[in-house]
């Protein structure tokens, strides 16, 4: 029993016809968890086209959130994953001047800031994409970021884009000004 004939993984194997140790998995095998028809979902397109809005739900902490009534936790986990995965190229607001290039990162051309016209201008589709397959010099984060994590950056890049490219008349008085101002305690 402790010393039986095996063949190893990508060793010859007089066994089978095609002397293939490894043998293939069964046609229509899918990885578990690998089961994903949603293609907006899991991939940013619907119909052959880049999709325009979140998922209604993200698993966010093992929560599922309603991307609508939650905002808030959705831009949260957004911003999170972004200063850990994006800022290095991207920089904190997205202007593609990140440490790596303040640093003398020798590209072509600098990360894309995301303030740019023609960003601004894409679906939101298109921020989930180049995440899950990677564009020019930026690789994929597939395998760093579950796709509800995706969409999650994809959300919080488009509150850098508004927070960077609101016009005066949209934005609101200061905070101070709204709040009601505190009173001393007598002493």
């Amino acid at each position: 029993m402790w010393v039986q004939p095996r063949s190893g993984p990508l060793e010859e194997n007089n066994f089978y016809g095609d002397r293939r140790a490894s043998r293939a998995p069964v046609e229509g095998t899918i990885a578990r968890s690998g089961l994903r028809l949603d293609e907006a979902r899991y991939r940013g397109f619907s119909d052959g086209k880049l999709v325009r809005d979140l998922p209604p739900t993200l698993n966010i902490d093992g929560k599922e959130v309603d991307t609508r009534a939650d905002l808030k936790a959705v831009l949260k986990r957004g911003k999170d994953r972004f200063m850990v995965f994006c800022t290095h190229c991207h920089g904190a607001v997205g202007d593609g001047n990140g440490m790596i290039t303040q640093r003398g990162l020798a590209l072509r051309r600098k990360p894309a800031s995301y303030h740019d016209d023609r960003l601004r201008n894409m679906p939101i589709g298109h921020f989930f994409d180049v995440m899950t397959n990677g564009y020019g010099t930026m690789f994929s984060y597939a395998s760093r970021l579950e796709p509800d994590d995706r969409w999650a950056v994809a959300a919080y890049i488009r509150a850098l884009q508004l927070s960077q490219n609101a016009a005066v008349s949209e934005v609101g008085p200061p905070q101070a000004e709204t709040e009601e101002p505190k009173q001393e305690a007598a002493h």
